[in-house]
């Protein structure tokens, strides 16, 4: 997803893009300062391509270790979206995922061509990951490696712009990836949103005041295994990659955490995901894989050509 305003700050950062948008200029500078020490931080606690994350130097023996606040609230990010999802967006996927080959860096992994898999089974499961939020303890269980693809960015952009806003009182709009969060006043008429294809064309525009929008989708995170084309979002109960029904999900939501956790439900839930959203009063845009647009209520209507 593509977000335009009269200022941005646009720079690479945990093997995506951000952009950071104010409503006054004077805000400009400390918004892009504030992003790039956010992410690098997101970086350091949570990230599973670093070995010195303090992620990947965690114990799995299930007993409690302490971890950062800013670990602790990933976690705890994690945690949420499970439980929004009924279990479908599930942090305990980072072993299924590793077992495909995505072991490392998107580029790297690329890099190496055709991986070997080594067989699929279901995720541990996130209720077996035990969380204080008061202390600060985790406990991962044996055999257990947490994954935050799903949430953390989400969760990182929702945090950011309500930081930026309350930092300089510019309304902001923060968007890591096609995960959108928005703090503070709009810019007349609204921020301006276009939903963007894997290969960058604009699929609608349409008005933000205040939601916050995610975009899941099968088409960017791709490398080969096993000599077939596999993609990021794992299907925790099979410990697979999800069944490709849609190219990409795109919903609005209260938050870009519930945004992006019912975007990466509906590319799980396949055929399911209209009703599943639809019940749950999501407004969202799914663009089938032979190209037909599918939306939910509350979805504007596509402009006539």
């Amino acid at each position: 997803m593509r977000s335009t305003a009269a200022i941005a700050a646009e720079f690479s950062a945990i093997g995506t893009t951000c952009r950071v948008l104010v409503t006054e200029r004077s805000a400009a500078a400390r918004a892009a300062e504030l992003a790039a020490q956010q992410l690098a931080d997101l970086d350091r606690a949570a990230s599973r391509f670093r070995s010195d994350s303090e992620l990947m130097r965690l114990r799995n023996d299930g007993m409690p270790q302490r971890v950062s606040p800013l670990l602790g609230n990933v976690v705890a990010a994690g945690i949420r979206a499970a439980r929004l999802t009924d279990g479908l967006v599930d942090p305990t996927v980072g072993g299924a995922l590793i077992g495909r080959g995505y072991d490392r860096d998107l580029d790297a992994v690329r890099a190496l061509g055709d991986r070997t898999s080594t067989g699929s089974r279901p995720a541990p499961g996130w209720r077996s990951v035990r969380y204080d939020d008061r202390l600060h303890l985790l406990a991962i269980p044996p055999d257990c490696t947490l994954d935050f693809g799903a949430s953390a960015k989400a969760f990182c952009a929702d945090r950011l712009a309500a930081r930026i806003h309350d930092t300089t009182g510019a309304g902001t709009l923060v968007d890591l990836g096609g995960d959108i969060a928005t703090a503070g006043p709009t810019p007349v008429g609204g921020w301006r949103i276009g939903v963007e294809t894997a290969t960058g064309d604009v699929l609608q525009t349409v008005l933000a005041r205040g939601q916050a929008f995610a975009t899941s989708s099968t088409q960017l995170r791709t490398w080969r295994c096993d000599g077939v084309r596999q993609h990021h979002i794992i299907d925790p109960r099979t410990g697979a990659p999800a069944e490709v029904v849609w190219r990409q999900v795109t919903v609005a939501g209260g938050t870009a955490l519930e945004a992006n956790s019912a975007s990466t439900a509906a590319i799980l839930l396949g055929h399911d995901a209209p009703a599943w959203l639809g019940a749950r009063r999501l407004p969202a845009l799914l663009l089938g894989v032979d190209g037909a647009w599918r939306h939910t209520p509350g979805w504007p209507e596509r402009e006539a050509a």
